[in-house]
């Protein structure tokens, strides 16, 4: 007798998660930051806002994003909500690496992005799944593999 297939999670149409993304931007803008933005050390993950260089326009574009720590690195997903795609943070970073983060209550410290590969991406994407045991599930929803982003400190 064969095991039954397991089913990836359940998501939210991509219109909610856009949503309530805009939502979350809209709570941390409103309040400072001080709202939906929190540290890694809370839960495991925390929300970083993340400013880059756009590929195109050459304009300063910050987004926030989760994170975990790795040391002195900081490590991202560059999931896009689950959708097909890369999210634009990421395409920017992919062109100009050098980029700036703002943790919970820190000043901006500057840093550089690579994407993780081989064992260190396998070591990197298994901690996120001890926080999310879905996310080989949601990863499962792309038709490509989600980049594990490194944010290495820069002086």
């Amino acid at each position: 007798m064969s095991a039954p297939a397991t089913r990836p999670p359940r998501m939210p149409p991509p219109w909610f998660v856009h949503t309530a993304w805009r939502v979350h931007r809209a709570l941390h803008r409103l309040s400072g930051g001080r709202f939906l933005w929190t540290p890694a050390n809370k839960r495991g993950w925390g929300a970083l806002r993340l400013t880059t260089i756009g590929r195109t326009s050459g304009q300063e574009r910050t987004v926030l994003i989760g994170y975990l720590e790795d040391g002195a690195d900081l490590v991202a997903l560059a999931m896009n909500g689950w959708d097909e795609g890369h999210p634009s943070w990421w395409l920017n970073l992919q062109e100009h690496p050098d980029a700036v983060v703002r943790l919970a209550g820190a000043e901006p410290r500057p840093v550089h992005a690579r994407q993780a590969e081989g064992e260190e991406r396998d070591r990197l994407w298994q901690r996120w799944a001890e926080i999310n045991p879905d996310l080989d599930g949601y990863a499962g929803r792309r038709s490509t593999m989600t980049p594990v982003v490194v944010l290495e400190p820069r002086d």
